[in-house]
């Protein structure tokens, strides 16, 4: 049960709370967010929230760059093989792949821009949402959130630090990636052998293909439960001031502006 629920009497709300997690619009710096998309395609359009086209573009990212080989392409042109980079590439899958991550990197810019306009109509407007929510299977809530432990469970197993803010959606998301990238790279195998002095066999055991894909997704964990973890808090001192003005300030009450009056 909500104490208060968006039930569309406002145009815009700046947040809602369900037991799925806490999603809200708050000001974000769009060259951020495209370059979240630029780093991993459905990352930027997940730090705003927009779940559906996130995962959407990010199972395009991992499917049409295996299939393109574009990860292992550029595995050879670190190497220098500049050749082997270009005919290991399958330009069948490569056309769909360009169109598609210059989607990204642009609706993500041009979305961010939006909801930062929003924002400002939204928090003009401040009409009460919903900040609590019990179900038979969950509960969610607004409370302070420390960030950097957020970030230090994320760091451990991308995934945490969102399970430790409710960000459950993106908490699964990543969680299940992870796994996914982690079994076909062989990262934690080659780890195993590394720490048995056998570096060779270590390097050897690794597939480079999948291994690129964890970097980004270890840094946008990182990134996302850190930010979420601020910007929640922030929305939790602002609705504690608006309770506190509202059920415990005299409504004479005024502040005023300019030299005092001796």
């Amino acid at each position: 049960m909500n104490n208060y629920t968006n039930d569309n009497t406002a145009r815009r709300y700046k947040a809602h709370v369900s037991f799925l997690g806490t999603s809200q619009i708050h000001l974000r710096n769009p060259y951020i967010i495209a370059w979240w998309s630029a780093a991993f395609p459905g990352f930027g359009h997940m730090l705003l929230s927009k779940y559906i086209r996130g995962y959407v573009l990010f199972v395009w990212e991992v499917i049409v760059n295996i299939k393109a080989n574009v990860n292992l392409s550029m595995v050879y042109s670190f190497q220098g093989n500049i050749d082997l980079a270009k005919e290991v590439l399958d330009t069948r899958w490569l056309l769909m792949y360009i169109p598609v991550y210059l989607f990204s990197i642009w609706d993500s810019y041009r979305t961010t821009v939006d909801m930062n306009k929003i924002y400002y109509l939204a928090d003009h407007e401040n009409h009460r949402f919903n900040t609590f929510s019990i179900g038979a299977v969950e509960i969610n809530y607004l409370d302070i959130r420390n960030p950097v432990i957020a970030l230090i469970w994320s760091l451990f197993v991308p995934g945490l630090g969102q399970l430790y803010i409710q960000r459950i959606m993106t908490s699964f998301f990543v969680i299940f990636w992870v796994v996914i990238f982690l079994y076909f790279s062989h990262a934690q195998e080659a780890v195993s052998l590394l720490f048995l002095g056998k570096v060779e066999q270590a390097t050897s055991v690794l597939n480079p293909e999948w291994l690129l894909f964890i970097p980004s997704h270890y840094g946008f964990a990182t990134y996302d439960a850190y930010m979420s973890a601020v910007e929640n808090n922030k929305l939790y001192k602002d609705v504690q001031k608006d309770h506190l003005k509202k059920n415990y300030q005299a409504s004479t009450f005024r502040i005023l502006k300019g030299n005092k009056v001796k």
